[in-house]
Order: C-alpha cells, then sequence, then structure tokens
C-alpha cells in the first residue's frame, strides 16, 4: 500500500513562508511583489488555472492583476503588452497563460518577457541558466517535484527515473533537475517502442502527458515512486490523473494523488518565483 505524497498540505507551508517573509518585506517599507498574468481568449481551463493563481497571490500578499485580451487580438498588440509590463517597475513577474490562441507564435511570445520577469521560467535564457545548475528561477511544476521528493527523503541520486512526455514545461526541465541530482534519467514519448518495458524499470516514474489513467499497473514496479503530473477533466467536473491511481495504489511506494498532489506545488513554487523576482529587484537597486 502507498504512501500518499501529500502536496496540497506542502503547498501551503511554502506559500506560509512567502508570505511571513513579503510580511517582513512590507514592515520595512518595501512594496510587495507584483505579479501580472496575460490572458488571450476565453479558453475555460485558462481561466481555472489563473483563478488559483489569483486565489495564491491573494493568500501570501502577492499583487496580482490580469490582463485580459481577445482571442484575435494581433500578436503585435500583445507583444506591446508585454514590452510595456517588461518595463514597469511595479511588475515583478510575468506569465502568458497558456494554451495560445493558434495565430500566436508561442516562442516568440516566450522570449518577450524580460528574464527577470519570466516567473514560469520559459524563456530561453532562464532555460539556459538553469541547464548549467544556475539562475533565479526553476520552472514550477518540476522544481515542486523535486521538492516533494525530498520532504518525503525519497533519494534521487542513483536512482532510475523514467518521465512519461517531454513537454517544455515539464519532461524537459524536470529530466535536468533529476540529472543534477545524479539520477539515470529516461524521457518517452509517443514514439518509444515496448514503453511499459520501461516504465516498470523505473524507481521513479512521472506520468505528464494528459492521457487519463494512462498508466496501469501492469506498466508500475513494485516499490516505485509514483509521480502523477496529468490533470484530466471527465464528466461531471471530476478530475483524474495519467495514472490509474487505484489500480496503482498497491503497487506503489508513494503516489501522488489527483487533485492534491503536483498541482498545489506548482501554484506555491510560483509565488516563491514571485518573491525571489522581487527580491532580485530590490537587491539590484
Amino acid at each position: 500500500m502507498a504512501i500518499i505524497i501529500d502536496g496540497k498540505t506542502h503547498a501551503a507551508k511554502i506559500k506560509q513562508n512567502v508570505k511571513e517573509r513579503i510580511a517582513a518585506m512590507s514592515a520595512e517599507g518595501k512594496r510587495p511583489p507584483a505579479f501580472a498574468v496575460v490572458l488571450a481568449g476565453e479558453n475555460p481551463a485558462s481561466l481555472v488555472y489563473i483563478k488559483g493563481k489569483e486565489k495564491a497571490c491573494a493568500e501570501t500578499g502577492i499583487h496580482f492583476t490580469c490582463h485580459r485580451l481577445e482571442e484575435h487580438t494581433p500578436q503585435k498588440d500583445l507583444l506591446a503588452l508585454i514590452n510595456n509590463l517588461n518595463a514597469d517597475e511595479n511588475v515583478d513577474g510575468i506569465l502568458v497563460q497558456q494554451p495560445f490562441p493558434k495565430h500566436i507564435e508561442k516562442q516568440t511570445v516566450l522570449s518577450a518577457i524580460a528574464p527577470n520577469k519570466d516567473v514560469d521560467c520559459l524563456h530561453p535564457a532562464n532555460i539556459g541558466l538553469y541547464m548549467a545548475g544556475r539562475g533565479t528561477f526553476l520552472p514550477c511544476t518540476p522544481a515542486g517535484i523535486m521538492r516533494l521528493l525530498n520532504e518525503y527523503n525519497i533519494p534521487v541520486e542513483g536512482k532510475r527515473c523514467v518521465i512519461i512526455g517531454r513537454s517544455d514545461v515539464v519532461g524537459k526541465p524536470l529530466s535536468m533537475l533529476m540529472l543534477a541530482q545524479n539520477a539515470t534519467v529516461t524521457i518517452c514519448h509517443s514514439y518509444t517502442r515496448n514503453l511499459p518495458e520501461i516504465t516498470r524499470s523505473a524507481d521513479i516514474l512521472v506520468a505528464a502527458i494528459g492521457k487519463p489513467r494512462f498508466v496501469t499497473a501492469d506498466m508500475v514496479k513494485r516499490g516505485c515512486v509514483a509521480i502523477d503530473v496529468g490533470v484530466n477533466r471527465l464528466e461531471g467536473r471530476k478530475v483524474c490523473g495519467d495514472f490509474d491511481y487505484a489500480a496503482c495504489f498497491d503497487k506503489a511506494a508513494y503516489i501522488t494523488p489527483v487533485p492534491g498532489g503536483v498541482g498545489p506545488m506548482t501554484i506555491a513554487m510560483l509565488t516563491e518565483n514571485c518573491l525571489k523576482a522581487r527580491e532580485a529587484a530590490r537587491s539590484s537597486n
């Protein structure tokens, strides 16, 4: 029977620490961190995620602003808004909510955000810095996963880690963070052959593909650590992860639930990045 990795509780601890540090900043007469989210369109999932970010900012004392644009807004107008936020000394963190409308070039937009305000850590400069083991920010979801492993005293060094999914947001950056802690990492994707054979070799198995209950019990090694990044919406507003949670529960040593596992950690790490951005701005003034 697996030990449930409680991301909700540990995220609350991180946010409490951020709150206390911001309160100390305010006591010195300094303004709190300011975080700006940009949303183009009316994607329902994006609206839910933004509400979660807004709530976390309210809990920690971060000033939150959402700039909403129409779905058909020209890319040049979106870039102009980003440039204005880059130049605004009262804005510390900027995030453009994904997915973007089809006419928006993803890399152009992400590269337009000032690296020192890129709290989602998707600017090419910040990607290069964390790959080199440096930089102010770490990508939120991978950093949250690594923090959870540390909280539960789950060693990464020398372990076989298998990640299903090669996205720029989770799979690729997580592989770098695990490599930095001396894990042996395999990334699997839609072209991977003999996937169950590979996943069964994993000491730590991460699923981040967005396919409900894709990882079944026969794909899991007994005693592994199962990290579920998937959030799949089912009928009746229910959600489930990429693991078949009930089937894998008895085989894994540790498992993250959905909801309440990785998701809360992602937002908590975002608040921490916003605070880091504010602190870095203060030290450079």
